[in-house]
């Protein structure tokens, strides 16, 4: 039995969503992981969470507002004491589903704004949606329910942070999560058109740093570096299979949210088996746990108790083998990947700008480049 205990239970209770977001962390395939779980099933898996010692439960997706039993779920959690945040893009909402949420129990909601400007913003998110966004948090902040912003970073939009935190404080959210994108599932295949460059980076860092040493002590400010501009990689999920447990729609226990696309290391679903007995004695959860599999470098690094290897899906989809040294890590005998991507970068938005110098526009950003299409997931809408 392993000594960790999970303390956040990652609940992804539907892929289905009315947005089409070219990041998306949903896996590509996700049309084939159907809602398998009953109300019933995920309140056992909540209180299974509870006997484990989770103290937290993030409600997930998807979009989970599409699941008409959410309303049931939170005030299950809620009963249990789980502290329960609500990730939500906001769509489908009406204010009086959101006071139901409030009654039920939730404790806070961190709403998705893709940008600050109603067309950039409905393009990444592949449909009309701002101006019901903004709606949703004027809701939000009128009923009283603790509001976190949550905007994905990217090429398109990462000089515009400062409209961002202007836009955060304009609804007095209590937090701003400023995360650059993470290149897995739909973030990696729209890597090229997304992946900023490092002046970028470090521009949007930089305001980002002085609007949290304005606003400490009325808004907190979390600006997450992206992997690709970091000389070694972060602990992935804290540590694989150490603080935290996802439960996918169709029911299976992972140690991260794409973990069920590693081969060989095929994933137990809570149908047939308790989180305990997953959470303690899955080959999966075990494959990771810990540094007893690592190689080199990894192995004889210093920080291996620190990142523990990076990211085991980020390892696989970029390498092929899920067991090998992050490559974002410099160390990494495949470093050359990430830096061959950096390069691409810079040279799309160069020609961007040049393109755009040419057209008398505005360069002070890169512009969007019509020949140079994102890939789109596909909306799946309909509630259960």
């Amino acid at each position: 039995m392993t000594k960790d205990r999970p303390y956040t239970l990652i609940a992804e209770l539907t892929y289905r969503c009315p947005l089409r977001c070219v990041y998306c962390s949903n896996p590509v395939d996700f049309a084939r992981h159907k809602d398998a779980l009953s109300t019933e099933d995920w309140k056992r898996v909540l209180t299974e969470a509870d006997e484990l010692g989770a103290m937290q439960l993030n409600l997930t997706g998807g979009e989970p507002l599409v699941r008409t039993d959410l309303e049931q779920i939170v005030a299950h959690a809620a009963r249990l004491g789980l502290y329960t945040n609500l990730i939500t893009s906001g769509l489908p909402s009406t204010r009086e589903r959101l006071v139901a949420l409030r009654d039920a129990g939730i404790d806070s909601l961190q709403l998705s704004i893709q940008d600050v400007e109603k067309e950039a913003s409905e393009r990444i998110a592949g449909r009309e949606s701002f101006a019901h966004k903004l709606e949703v948090a004027s809701w939000v902040r009128e009923l009283g329910i603790p509001l976190t912003i949550n905007t994905v970073l990217h090429r398109e939009n990462i000089d515009h942070v400062s409209a961002v935190v202007a836009l955060a404080e304009r609804f007095g959210a209590e937090r701003l999560e400023l995360a650059n994108a993470q290149y897995l599932a739909w973030a990696l295949v729209n890597r090229e058109r997304l992946l900023p460059t490092r002046a970028q980076l470090e521009s949007a860092r930089a305001h980002a740093l002085s609007a949290r040493e304005r606003l400490k002590g009325k808004m907190e400010i979390l600006f997450v570096l992206p992997d690709y501009y970091s000389d070694r990689p972060k602990a992935c999920m804290s540590g694989w299979g150490k603080r935290y447990i996802v439960v996918s729609p169709d029911g299976l226990a992972l140690p991260c949210h794409l973990a069920h696309t590693l081969p060989g290391l095929p994933a137990e679903s809570v149908l047939e088996r308790s989180l305990d007995a997953i959470w303690n004695d899955s080959p999966l959860f075990a494959a990771f746990r810990g540094d007893d599999w690592m190689r080199e470098p990894c192995k004889s690094c210093e920080r291996k108790s620190i990142d523990y290897g990076g990211c085991r899906c980020q390892a696989f989809h970029l390498t092929g083998n899920p067991a090998v040294t992050d490559p974002t890590c410099a160390l990494s005998p495949h470093h050359a990947r990430i830096e061959e991507a950096r390069v691409v970068a810079e040279r799309l938005v160069s020609a961007s700008r040049l393109a755009n110098k040419g057209n008398g526009a505005d360069v002070g950003a890169a512009k969007a480049d019509d020949d140079f299409s994102f890939r789109y997931r596909e909306p799946q809408r309909a509630a259960r």
